[in-house]
């Protein structure tokens, strides 16, 4: 036995014996330094890819329709993989679980950089995912252990910023590193990160302190039946937003056949869950009214962040006439109303119900949608900024109290299924939102306005049901405690 697996399996021992609430400072610090930076990469890398894909294509002698899947393989690997990975960090720990996503991240992003061909770029783009999975998996569940009780709110507002800015900054980030380098430095540029998250996370981040609960099982079948559930899907919703001259050809029916097929795998799948002490897919925290409602709080919530988000480019440069410069300005407003209000909202965890702060926050945000919506003819710039301050301050509101309640609903040996289930809805609330969008564009023109303007409609009403279901919390009554 190495004399490294000795110390790690001492330190284990050591943290089994003295279980604490967070980590002592600067440690906490620390730890939380590789939160950030590992969330911050693995949800930027999502969308960075999406303003090189034009050079992509070039470049690798790829059509754009073959090249949208450097996106998707990415988008599917962490989607499929961040419920079993969550689930093996409740039986591993999640430490274990995060280190080894940042490897695989690191690793595959070098492997992205230095691609010479559509394939290869692909596949090391699903390998990224799948590292990315790792990272997000147990997010929530590694900020539950670094902070005390009484603090953790604050952590989860920090770490709800993060994911917030970075969820919007894809494409400004991919503009900057294209001005002055070529598509694989939007790879290449992961590499030190991540080799630092590690080097540091090796010695900051805390271990499990909750043994495995009994009965708890890690069934590959089960793994296989998530997989081709979410993958089956998404792929058929996506292929659901092709534009007509695509349909003509036949994709319309295999969408529609690739969605039936996965419904009838979740089917069958989560029958299966139902008899498991400890269900991959969390049916048991499910039951959790409280729970269920702030699952469906963000899947809407961010539902509606992902319509407004496509359409509101479309709104500003061709039916406002504003340049790409100032649009990107004007929508910048959003996440820096964000980055202002979430730590307000995590001062004010605790102080007042998680389900009143949030409705609040989608109130303020379908109002704020609605009055972009409706616009003038000529709007000037500070009409445009104060209502996306509007929607940027109700989302934050909203987030960080909805994710407060997420984490702490389950007891803490399913603390990595909540945060599974973190992830999962809000990549499930962002590809519906993207489907709708699609499907909207393909009736409307997203050039002549009235397309981005249904598509805000739209997401003003998915904020206005996210927040019902958040105000349905408050007469559920207070999460179980543990």
């Amino acid at each position: 036995m190495s004399a490294g697996t000795l110390r790690e399996e001492a330190l284990q021992a050591v943290a089994a014996a003295a279980p604490r609430d967070g980590l002592p400072m600067p440690q906490r610090l620390y730890a939380m330094a590789v939160i950030i930076l590992g969330i911050a990469v693995s949800v930027l890398d999502g969308t960075i890819v999406n303003l090189a894909l034009p050079g992509i294509a070039r470049e690798l002698n790829a059509s754009p329709a073959h090249s949208i899947w450097v996106v998707n393989a990415y988008q599917i690997a962490t989607l499929v993989m961040l419920l079993p990975l969550a689930a093996l960090g409740d039986r591993v720990g999640y430490r274990r679980v995060y280190l080894l996503g940042v490897a695989l991240f690191t690793v595959s992003s070098l492997a992205a950089t230095l691609s010479n061909s559509l394939g290869t770029l692909i596949a090391a783009r699903a390998f990224q995912g799948l590292g990315a999975a790792g990272i997000m998996s147990v997010n929530a569940a590694m900020v539950r252990l670094i902070y005390p009780s009484a603090q953790l709110g604050r952590g989860i507002a920090i770490n709800s910023m993060v994911v917030a800015t970075a969820s919007v900054a894809g494409p400004s980030v991919a503009a900057g590193i294209l001005s002055v380098a070529s598509w694989p430095w939007l790879f290449a540029i992961n590499v030190p990160l991540g080799l630092a998250v590690l080097a540091l996370g090796v010695r900051a981040l805390p271990f499990n302190t909750a043994a495995p609960a009994e009965g708890s099982r890690f069934s590959w079948v089960d793994v296989v039946l998530n997989v081709l559930m979410f993958a089956l899907i998404f792929v058929g919703a996506d292929r659901l937003g092709v534009r007509e001259a695509d349909a003509a050809q036949g994709a319309q029916p295999m969408a529609w056949a690739l969605l039936l097929a996965g419904v009838g795998v979740g089917f069958f799948y989560l029958r299966r869950q139902r008899a498991l002490v400890l269900p991959l897919f969390p049916i048991d925290l499910l039951r959790i009214p409280v729970f269920a409602l702030s699952m469906g709080t963000s899947v809407a919530a961010f539902c509606a962040q992902m319509l407004s988000y496509i359409a509101l480019p479309f709104l500003l440069l061709d039916v406002y006439g504003r340049t790409h410069l100032q649009a990107g300005l004007l929508i910048t407003a959003w996440p820096l109303a964000i980055v202002v209000m979430a730590p307000i909202a995590g001062r004010l965890i605790g102080r007042y119900p998680d389900g009143l702060l949030g409705g609040i926050g989608l109130g303020l945000l379908a109002i704020g949608l609605g009055l972009l919506a409706s616009l003038p003819a000529q709007p000037d710039n500070l009409d445009i900024v104060w209502r996306m301050a509007l929607c940027g301050a109700g989302f934050g509101l909203f987030q960080s109290p909805n994710n407060h309640t997420i984490v702490t609903t389950p007891p803490r040996h399913r603390s990595g299924a909540a945060s599974g289930m973190l992830g999962t809805a809000r990549l499930t609330g962002q590809t519906l939102g993207a489907v709708l969008v699609a499907a909207i564009f393909s009736i409307w023109s997203p050039h002549e306005g009235r397309g981005p303007l249904i598509a805000l409609v739209l997401a003003a009403c998915f904020a206005a049901l996210a927040g019902i279901c958040s105000s349905l919390r408050l007469r559920a009554g207070p999460p179980p405690s543990h």
